[in-house]
């Protein structure tokens, strides 16, 4: 029974898994302090119990003091939570380091960080303020060091590299797997003059002026990013195609493999040595240069391109060799503009040069003619002469002539939108559509590149000057891709429900900025200081369902 004087408060003990309110009372007997317990209280949060502390105190909240309650701070919550446990339940936290040591915590940290925040090491650094993710990814309570946190983390994340992609190829491919690969360039700013992989090259992003690197990414069939490599930015694709097969068979230890390839990558010296081994097949696509040498062999014919049929061709000098020749009409549409404003282009500027009046000579004509002719790419297609004032070497008489090359367009026009997909697959072993089908699926990887240069991941610029660090960087964005695409499959049910094209409500980066409306917030209500996270809204909710994740 409750003697007089004598009040019920609520302790809360933390010493537990889970946190318990007692409900105790505190009396005087015989000049000691005496305690009686009348029950306790479970399954609440510690923020909760400290509300339920501050009623048996008498301390209600009263709206008409603004000073009852207060939030005094607010951190991002819900995006760093939500992907570092989608890193947790997809296992990749210990295929990077099964005793998730404190270093692959940082490494986490920093692949959530790519995804929600991108930028470079230290501006993840300075997020600190911001942000819970140290703290829920590392334990860290105090601000990052950069160099402790992260640039040795990416030290001993590029030491075990080939570990951990050898890991996720026994994940992901399996033999007689379908592996899909290409390759892609990304400029760096400064001077690199140490460098073995920082070089000039040619960019494929039309970057010019600027040193280079090349990347080589390895996917499965489904798109699921597996490899990454640097290469030299001086490195050409097809001399990066023999390595990459040798380390599927040797390091990854596939018996037989159809490596998919660009066009340009299975180049013949490829196949030459590809071909001695039986069990890896190549899936790729023939330059123009080859598609012509076929029509010139008629071995092919033009009316063979069909807009609604894929044609399959063998070639008799090589019967192992299969061709499916393909037309895409919106291309070919694309294609035959392409070219008439270029040659439109092309005729104005030469029309310019006839009209010149100053005085000049015959080989400068010529020079800024073929100038021209060079940045458009339509000297096949035009041609030209200056007739030569020849009792005035420089003279304003010289004339400047020009016609179009009708047979070179109308032959060009004739292979607008074609392209060939070649392979030595058996015929039974996948049939011609399929063929086409799979070689498309490079698309995948080019949508990989996309995500991991410029819309969510900025693998540029690189602030990184060392070698090591720069592929430690590289890596660490295939990583974040890795997550970032698992995201995307289980996402998939949320991007379908909406309305496709300019409407469309629901975005990867949509979906991120959702889940960062999710905050910790650090409440005082009558002096207690306790933290509370923000309630989720219905999109919130559904995007965890969606993930399988709960925060």
């Amino acid at each position: 029974m409750l003697e007089k004087k004598e009040k019920i408060h609520l302790e809360i003990q933390t010493s537990r898994k889970s946190p318990v309110g007692v409900l105790r009372s505190s009396y005087y007997d015989n000049g000691k302090i005496k305690h009686r317990q009348y029950g306790r209280i479970k399954g609440k949060t510690v923020e909760e119990l400290k509300l339920l502390q501050l009623a048996f105190k008498g301390k209600l909240i009263s709206r008409d003091d603004p000073n009852a309650f207060q939030i005094l701070d607010s951190k991002e919550y819900g995006a760093s939570s939500t992907i570092l446990a989608m890193i947790k339940d997809l296992g990749l936290d210990k295929v990077i380091d099964s005793k998730l040591s404190d270093w692959s915590k940082n490494i986490a940290a920093m692949i959530a960080g790519r995804i929600i925040y991108q930028g470079s090491k230290l501006s993840l650094v300075n997020q600190f303020e911001n942000t819970c993710l140290w703290q829920i990814a590392a334990n860290i309570e105090d601000r990052p060091d950069v160099k402790e946190n992260c640039y040795l983390p990416l030290d001993e994340l590029l030491k075990r590299q080939n570990l951990i992609q050898k890991k996720l190829a026994k994940k992901h491919l399996t033999d007689g797997h379908l592996v899909l690969y290409d390759i892609t360039s990304s400029y760096l700013e400064g001077e690199y003059k140490d460098s073995e992989i920082v070089k000039y090259g040619y960019n494929r992003d039309g970057k010019k002026g600027h040193e280079q690197i090349v990347i080589g990414l390895l996917c499965s069939k489904e798109g699921c990013p597996v490899a990454v490599e640097i290469f030299a930015g001086n490195a050409k694709d097809e001399s990066t195609v023999i390595e990459k097969i040798n380390q599927l068979k040797n390091h990854y230890q596939l018996n037989k493999i159809i490596f998919v390839g660009d066009r340009g990558m299975v180049t013949k010296s490829n196949i030459d040595k590809i071909k001695e081994d039986k069990d890896v097949k190549t899936i790729s696509a023939l330059t123009r240069f080859e598609i012509r040498d076929l029509l010139a062999r008629e071995v092919i014919q033009p009316d063979l391109f069909d807009d609604n049929n894929i044609h399959e061709v063998i070639d008799d000098k090589n019967p192992s060799k299969r061709y499916c020749l393909c037309k895409n009409p919106l291309s070919a549409n694309r294609d035959r503009e392409s070219r008439n404003r270029l040659i439109n282009l092309t005729t104005q500027e030469l029309s310019k040069i006839a009209d010149y009046k100053q005085a000049t000579t015959v080989e400068i004509l010529g020079s800024r003619i073929g100038k021209i002719l060079q940045k458009r790419k339509m000297g096949k297609y035009i041609n030209w002469h200056v007739k030569a004032d020849t009792d005035n070497i420089k003279s304003r008489n010289h004339k400047v002539t020009w016609s179009l090359n009708q047979e070179k367009i109308a032959e060009s026009e004739s292979l607008d939108g074609c392209y060939i997909i070649t392979t030595d697959v058996a015929k039974e072993d996948m049939a011609t559509a399929k063929v086409v089908a799979n070689y498309k699926r490079l698309e995948l990887v080019e949508q990989a590149f996309r995500n991991l240069k410029t819309t969510q991941l900025e693998v540029r610029p690189i602030y990184h000057k060392k070698d090591d660090r720069i592929k430690s960087h590289v890596f660490l964005c295939m990583l974040a891709y890795y997550v970032q695409w698992h995201m995307m499959q289980r996402l998939k049910p949320l991007f379908n429900e909406d309305s496709t094209g300019a409407n469309r409500r629901w975005t990867f980066a949509g979906v991120i900025e959702s889940l960062r409306q999710i905050t910790k917030n650090k409440t005082q209500a009558n002096g207690v200081i306790f933290y509370q996270n923000t309630k989720l809204n219905k999109n919130q909710k559904k995007i965890l369902k969606y993930l399988e994740v709960a925060i």
